[in-house]
């Protein structure tokens, strides 16, 4: 069947973190009630800065890795494995010096321990995203599936551990982060002993890891943005309450780390879709056949609506026993809270997927420059209505207001970009080679095989590429 081997990974992946976001929403119950508001939001403050530095050390590499890998563009992996554990240490140590300078904007002293305890994590996932790409590449989900479910069941067990030991709840929330660190060690080690049993040499040439970091910057810079934006959330979404409450730090913990996590499992149950799209979209446009490659993409998005659109309806109506269940340990005022910001956030999470999955189109199409270009405009949306909404009259509701906003501008933009992109790709390919009339560029590679030309020039110029400004117009016998 067409699809039979995208499915099988979607599954696989979709199994996968479906059981590890199973375990994390198990692990938090505890977790918030051992930290309370104070020490979740203190917990949750770290993050933004850990996601951002991460974005730049790791981010992109299991797509650009995945893309090489699926088009056989040589052996990638010691190149990639030296320069992205120097940026990852690279990162790591700027997390050091700068927790801060983070802690004094973000007004909390006592984040500078989380930001400490977290550190070592940028470093390790680097080498984590090196060795999913590689898999990915293989169309082999089954490594990344399973470290995912070890990262989760370790995080768990070491963090309600070392959470327990702590004197209060600032401690704990560092603790806790220590914790992430364990869990990425763990996954690194069982990635990296599955690579030694089952690696296969391509038989092409080395590539270098400059070659994987120039693959991956465009994907970097896509990635990056909603980091930063939530980064920036960390400092002014804090800031902007503090003005009318003195539970801005609680108040963002239930929105960044309760609400916006709950609503963010739509996009995590539409993850093996993400990563089984780069390589089933870029294989076709590595043959040239682009509009394959778009075909592929709105299949995707189509499962990601299937798949998401019932989550989002379920958090909407059943928000109310869900929060309850889930986080017994908050007070009633605390738990009406989230309620409201459940259901006002839920309205976005199938935007959150399908921008998801739009996003590794354009990356499998060798366009994720636009997919940063949509999610910076959206971001640009969402911190001028944070601004306007976040107020004594909505209060963190604002924020997610604000995000409900962002989605949908960053999903149509993205959808606009993968169809009409792809279209004009086409149509500037077959002119390009002479073949005007409506001719494929399959039929115009049939035509230069049949001609008898045979120089490389010539027949890469037949799938539809630029030879240093030279042409050579095809010719059928």
């Amino acid at each position: 069947m067409k699809h039979a081997k995208f499915l099988k990974n979607v599954a696989v992946i979709s199994v996968s973190g479906l059981i590890a976001k199973a375990i994390g929403a198990l692990y938090r119950i505890p977790l918030t009630g051992m930290l309370g508001g104070y020490g979740t939001g203190l917990y949750q403050m770290a993050y933004p800065l850990f996601c951002v530095l991460l974005t730049f050390s790791s981010a992109g590499i299991p797509s650009a890795l995945s893309r090489m890998i699926a088009a056989e563009k040589g052996d990638v992996m010691r190149g990639a494995l030296r320069l992205f554990a120097l940026l990852g240490a690279v990162g790591a140590v700027m997390m050091v010096l700068l927790s801060p300078v983070m802690s004094g904007l973000q007004g909390q002293k006592t984040l500078t321990y989380c930001y400490v305890s977290l550190a070592p994590s940028v470093f390790f996932v680097a080498l984590i995203a090196v060795f999913r790409g590689y898999f990915q590449g293989k169309n082999d989900m089954r490594p990344t599936a399973l470290s995912e479910i070890i990262e989760q069941t370790v995080k768990a067990g070491a963090g309600l551990f070392l959470a327990g030991l702590a004197p209060d709840a600032a401690h704990g929330a560092a603790y806790a982060l220590l914790a992430v660190t364990l869990s990425e060690i763990a996954a690194l080690f069982y990635l990296a002993g599955k690579y030694r049993r089952f690696r296969r040499v391509l038989l092409v040439r080395e590539r270098t890891g400059a070659s994987v970091l120039k693959a991956a910057f465009p994907v970097m810079a896509a990635a990056a943005i909603l980091p930063l934006s939530r980064m920036a959330d960390s400092v002014i979404v804090v800031r902007l309450l503090s003005r009318f409450t003195e539970k801005a730090v609680s108040l963002y913990g239930l929105y960044a780390g309760a609400a916006v996590s709950l609503c963010s499992l739509p996009a995590t149950f539409c993850y093996g879709l993400v990563a089984a799209t780069v390589p089933l979209v870029s294989g076709s446009a590595a043959k040239g056949n682009r509009e394959e490659g778009k075909e592929r993409a709105m299949f995707a998005l189509l499962l990601t609506i299937l798949l998401s659109l019932p989550f989002s309806l379920l958090l909407l109506a059943f928000s109310g026993p869900a929060v309850t269940l889930l986080y017994p340990s908050l007070s009633a005022a605390e738990r009406e809270t989230l309620i409201s910001l459940v259901k006002l956030s839920s309205l976005s999470s199938v935007f959150l997927a399908g921008v998801d999955t739009l996003s590794a189109s354009l990356t499998g199409l060798g366009e994720a420059k636009r997919a940063a270009l949509s999610m910076g405009i959206a971001v640009c949306v969402k911190l001028v209505l944070e601004f306007l909404l976040i107020n004594a009259r909505f209060s963190v509701a604002g924020a997610a207001a604000a995000a409900n906003a962002c989605y949908p501008i960053a999903f149509f933009l993205d959808l606009m970009y993968t169809v009409r992109k792809s279209k004009e790709k086409a149509y500037d390919n077959g002119h390009r080679l002479g073949n005007g009339a409506g001719r494929s560029d399959a039929e115009c590679a049939q035509g230069a095989q049949g001609s008898g030309r045979s120089d490389p020039a010539y027949r890469k110029n037949a799938r539809g590429a630029e030879f240093k400004g030279r042409k050579y117009p095809l010719r059928n016998p």
